[in-house]
C-alpha cells in the first residue's frame, strides 16, 4: 500500500538531520538541500515522490539510508531504489539528500509520474535487473569496503525489484490516479 510521505517532508525543516550525532542540526527549509530536477533524474530510481538527479558521488546516501539508496557505476551519483514508507525512512532519505553537496535529490516525483509512466518504467525492469546483477557481481569482490556495501545495496534493489516493488508500485499507481488510498474492494492498477 502506497504511504504519502509529503506531509512529513512538509513538516521537515524542523526534524534533526538523520546520523550526526556530534551535534544536533536541523533539515531546514527543504529548497535550500532538494534541488534536483526531473529531466536530470537517473532512470534507476524507483517510481515515486523522491530521486536523485546528477547528485554527488561522495557515497555518503548509503551511510545514512541504506535501505533507501544505492550508487551507479559511472560516476557514483545515489539513486533512490525503494520509496520511503513511514516518517522515520523520510527523515533518512531526506537526511540522504541534504549531505548531498550538490543539492540534487528531489521530492517532486509525484507532480511528474503518471501510471503510464510508472508502467513504461516497470516495463523496462530486465534492464535494470541486468544493470544491478552486473554491477553486483563486480562490486561484490572489490576490494574497496564502500564498493562492497554497495553491492549488499544492489542485492537488496534486486530482491525488492524481484519481490516487493511491483505491489509498491501498484499502490502508488492508485495513488496517482485518485491521490488517495484504496479503499477496501477497490482494485489496484496492474502494471
Amino acid at each position: 500500500m502506497y504511504w504519502d510521505p509529503m506531509p512529513t517532508v512538509a513538516a521537515s525543516p524542523r526534524i534533526l538531520v538523520a546520523n550526526r550525532a556530534e551535534r544536533e542540526l536541523l533539515l531546514g527549509p527543504t529548497e535550500r538541500y532538494l534541488r534536483g530536477r526531473w529531466a536530470d533524474r537517473d532512470w534507476r530510481n524507483v517510481p515515486g515522490p523522491f530521486y536523485g538527479a546528477r547528485t554527488d558521488n561522495c557515497w555518503t546516501g548509503r551511510e545514512i539510508a541504506p535501505d533507501h539508496v544505492v550508487y551507479e557505476d559511472e560516476f557514483g551519483s545515489e539513486i533512490v531504489f525503494r520509496q520511503p514508507r513511514d516518517a522515520v525512512e523520510v527523515r533518512l532519505v531526506l537526511s540522504a539528500a541534504w549531505n548531498d553537496p550538490y543539492a540534487s535529490y528531489a521530492v517532486d516525483g509525484d507532480a511528474h509520474w503518471t501510471l503510464d509512466l510508472v508502467r513504461k518504467w516497470w516495463s523496462d525492469r530486465d534492464r535494470l535487473a541486468a544493470w544491478i546483477d552486473g554491477l553486483q557481481r563486480a562490486w561484490s569482490v572489490s576490494e574497496r569496503a564502500d564498493e562492497r556495501d554497495n553491492a549488499a545495496g544492489l542485492r537488496d534493489f534486486g530482491r525488492y525489484l524481484a519481490g516487493g516493488l511491483e505491489g509498491d508500485l501498484r499502490g502508488y499507481g492508485f495513488w496517482l490516479d485518485h491521490r488517495r488510498a484504496p479503499r477496501p474492494g477497490e482494485t489496484l492498477p496492474d502494471l
